[in-house]
């Protein structure tokens, strides 16, 4: 039976180690949130002074990592050693129309978005279940579940990370390891500067959302702490949506009383 934690310290992290993968933007907020709750941070992005930047932000420890180089993401399992937590945000989208799409486009999309989150799971799932403990946090989008035009490669993706979470979940939930993702909804970020730029278009995804906002980055880091916590030790194989009810609502008009 697993053993209980006392409630008040059901979402600390002390003692844990957890890794952020994509330490910028989103990943550096859920970088600062794991730390505020106890754990020990390893900060790893492609781009090595964003992975120092957040790392001294966090007094953790900064990784070069690109995670679609498969060897290099084994190494860094290997070398770590240890890891109780690792959280996945790295993800690249080339928003155009299928018929305009490149193949080479499609593939660079698939090659960080799914290759890379197939290759975290598999190497950082392998030590975990070794150890018989360890959570994995996918983040994945709306767009999961939902599309719009121009968003062919990147919701396919998302929509196979989610099941690659359900399916590592089934086969490493033996050796005590759990694997879940967190779909967000529109969040204010550099990357969605283009969305920004163009008022109709801003408010347009503001309205589609229950709350008729967008999100920003910090609103998204309490599912991460919750998911690594032992307040989530019976929960494996789920994709919490933190959209602000964008996937529960159908239409954007409100019929009259």
């Amino acid at each position: 039976m697993e053993k209980t934690t006392p409630y008040a310290e059901m979402f600390r992290l002390d003692n844990f180690r957890a890794l952020v993968i994509g330490a910028g933007g989103i990943g550096g907020e859920v970088a600062q949130a794991l730390a505020a709750h106890g754990a020990e941070v390893v900060c790893a992005d492609r781009d090595g002074s964003v992975a120092a930047t957040t790392a001294s932000a966090v007094n953790g420890e900064p990784l070069t990592l690109d995670v679609t180089d498969p060897e290099a993401v084994r190494q860094a399992a290997h070398d770590l050693g240890n890891v109780d937590v690792v959280v996945l945000t790295a993800a690249m989208n080339v928003r155009k129309r299928i018929v305009d799409y490149s193949l080479e486009e499609f593939e660079r999309v698939v090659d960080l978005n799914l290759k890379g989150t197939f290759a975290v799971i598999k190497y950082f799932g392998e030590t975990m279940m070794q150890r018989g403990t360890g959570s994995i946090i996918v983040f994945s989008s709306i767009r999961d579940q939902v599309v719009e035009p121009g968003q062919s490669a990147y919701s396919a993706t998302k929509a196979g990370a989610v099941q690659l979470v359900k399916a590592a979940a089934a086969e490493f939930g033996a050796a005590g390891v759990r694997v879940n993702a967190v779909s967000p909804g529109v969040v204010e970020t550099p990357l969605t500067n283009q969305i920004k730029s163009h008022p109709e278009w801003y408010q347009a995804y503001a309205a589609k959302s229950a709350l008729g906002r967008w999100s920003v980055p910090s609103e998204l880091t309490g599912a991460v702490v919750y998911l690594a916590s032992s307040a989530a030790s019976y929960v494996t194989g789920s994709n919490l949506r933190v959209d602000g009810g964008w996937t529960a609502i159908d239409g954007r008009f409100t019929p009259p009383h």
